[in-house]
């Protein structure tokens, strides 16, 4: 197992991830965003592990393309409750579809190279690795935002900021995946 690779790797494709757990910690319980983000990054790992290979040759790669629509649908429901409000949601698993809507594409298509070569103990401690390391970023990222300053943007800015992230991260996979291109060529 190469650890700076997997490390490089993780970073990679969580970035954009990380601005969205500020919301998502803002909202709910720390726990129930740390069990919603670690059970996304074992799914996909084990998916890329497993059936990546079988993903690529069985289906069309459009498939994958498609999920950048998930997180504009999610920016465009309007979902204004407050923090404190129950909500016909479950923290764990809207913090679970959150994740799988943004960061699958990545995950599979950048995690998949890595991990192929890899025999099922290193998976094991590859996945152990990455998990610690989601782990430590949701608790780095909750301080970060409990921060004076940052609380005040999120309390003033939070939903418009959290709106315009999710709608960059599903352009941006369109446009990474070339289909945003076709469609205005459509057009």
């Amino acid at each position: 197992m190469n650890t700076t690779l997997i490390f490089i790797t993780f970073l990679a494709v969580n970035l954009d991830f990380f601005f969205i757990l500020l919301f998502l910690l803002e909202r709910y319980r720390t726990r129930d965003v740390m069990v919603g983000y670690l059970l996304g990054i074992a799914i996909l790992l084990v998916a890329s592990f497993c059936v990546g290979k079988a993903l690529a040759l069985l289906l069309p790669e459009w498939v994958l393309e498609i999920l950048g629509f998930l997180p504009i649908c999610m920016a465009m429901h309007d979902n204004d409750e407050e923090p404190g409000q129950d909500s016909h949601h479950s923290p764990v698993v809207a913090t679970l579809v959150t994740y799988l809507a943004v960061c699958s594409g990545c995950n599979l298509s950048i995690f998949l190279p890595v991990l192929t070569g890899e025999n099922y103990r290193e998976f094991a401690l590859t996945v152990a690795f990455v998990l610690f390391l989601a782990a430590m970023a949701v608790v780095l990222i909750k301080r970060f935002g409990a921060l004076t300053v940052v609380k005040r943007l999120l309390n003033r800015y939070g939903e418009v900021l959290m709106k315009t992230v999710y709608i960059g991260v599903g352009l941006y996979v369109f446009y990474d995946s070339g289909l945003l291109v076709h469609i205005i060529n459509l057009v």
